[in-house]
């Protein structure tokens, strides 16, 4: 039961304002939310009165204040992916005995922000701030997998877009968005040899409360490993559905709020 409606709605308000691409009216608002105009009006000027909304007076419309900016560069400060991812990937690690790793998307390249590995294998390539060719990398495939056609066409327009570390992996447009379509559909991503040859990775994406992918978990190990990949990737989305319900996220096709 919900005791503080008022609350609620603000969040609701807020929430909403974060995911439009610019002000908008009040009235829109109330319209998308499905609140009471006068209630929405009423939390605005509160919000305002504290910064956390701005009234654009000859637009007539409402945008994210200046004290949500605030609370958002704060929560960016304590680092809040990689303290919550850690510790899900040493556990992957103990439980695999495969090197785990926490990836984002820069441009078209796979950052990887953490990195956790057994004792006494050989060092990867994938250590903590390398960039590599995302559409190379199981972590930056199973992110884009997830994005608009459209925003992937513009990581890679043509060709020339494309290079190679192994001879391996796609090298056209038409090629990636195959490849992009069917890791979509089974849920994860992988590749055999195209990043370091001899070396296997899978992964799987987390998301946010927009259910965009933020970040993958990987898992790479040597191909002769005798663990089966399949086996090594529900590992990996089962530490990446945990990693989305501790960042409030929900997979793409779930209503906010449902399990993840």
């Amino acid at each position: 039961m919900n005791r503080v409606p008022a609350a609620t709605r603000a969040l609701r308000i807020l929430r909403h304002l974060a995911t439009c691409s610019g002000p908008v009216p009040a009235t829109a608002i109330a319209a998308d939310l499905d609140l009471p105009r006068s209630s929405v009006y009423q939390l605005l000027e509160t919000m305002a009165e504290d910064g956390f909304v701005t009234h654009l007076p000859e637009e007539h419309r409402w945008g994210l204040g200046i004290a949500a900016f605030e609370i958002g560069s704060a929560y960016m400060r304590h680092e809040p992916l990689e303290r919550l991812a850690r510790p899900l990937l040493r556990e992957l690690t103990e439980k695999t005995g495969a090197t785990a790793h926490l990836g984002i998307l820069h441009s078209a390249d796979t950052l990887y922000l953490l990195k956790e590995h057994p004792p006494h294998v050989a060092t990867l390539i994938t250590a903590v701030g390398v960039r590599l060719p995302a559409h190379l990398t199981a972590s930056g495939r199973a992110l884009m997998c997830h994005l608009p056609r459209v925003q992937v066409r513009a990581l890679y327009p043509d060709r020339d877009s494309f290079v190679a570390r192994t001879g391996l992996g796609p090298t056209t447009p038409g090629e990636l968005r195959e490849v992009l379509s069917q890791e979509r559909r089974q849920g994860w991503s992988s590749e055999q040899g195209q990043v370091t040859s001899g070396f296997s990775s899978v992964a799987a994406a987390a998301f946010d409360h927009n259910a965009t992918p933020v970040a993958a978990i990987g898992l790479t190990v040597p191909s002769t490993h005798p663990v089966p990949l399949t086996a090594l990737a529900e590992d990996a989305r089962a530490v990446a559905r945990e990693l989305t319900r501790r960042l409030s996220g929900r997979r793409p096709g779930r209503r906010r709020g449902a399990r993840t």
